[in-house]
């Protein structure tokens, strides 16, 4: 069994590239969220409730043709999208109770 420091080159150059793919989904949702926080405060000002059913299923079926273009298992992107729905969701709510939304904040260390 290889140790941490014999990792064959073309496993770590592969493993580089997946953590690179994954930083650059943490900026992309966090785009997304700040993009959906305005979507929910105008819901919130229009009287809108806090979900679209109408829009969800939409959005799941692009993303599921999405996902089949580009060979990742469309029931998996449909989950993915379905996760995302339902915090985003969770978060126009709490915009129209009027409770922060982002991300947790740390305990006051006092």
């Amino acid at each position: 069994m290889l140790g941490v420091s014999q990792t064959p080159p073309e496993l770590h150059r592969l493993r580089q590239s997946i953590d690179n793919v994954d930083a650059a989904l943490v900026h992309l949702l966090a785009e997304r969220f700040k993009a959906t926080q305005r979507v929910g405060v105008l819901k919130a000002e229009l009287g809108l409730p806090a979900a679209d059913p109408g829009r969800e299923e939409r959005q799941i079926e692009r993303l599921r043709a999405l996902a089949d273009d580009a060979g990742l298992d469309p029931h998996f992107a449909e989950k993915f999208l379905n996760f995302i729905i339902a915090e985003v969701i969770r978060h126009h709510e709490a915009i129209a109770e009027g409770a922060p939304v982002g991300p947790p904040q740390e305990p006051d260390a006092r």
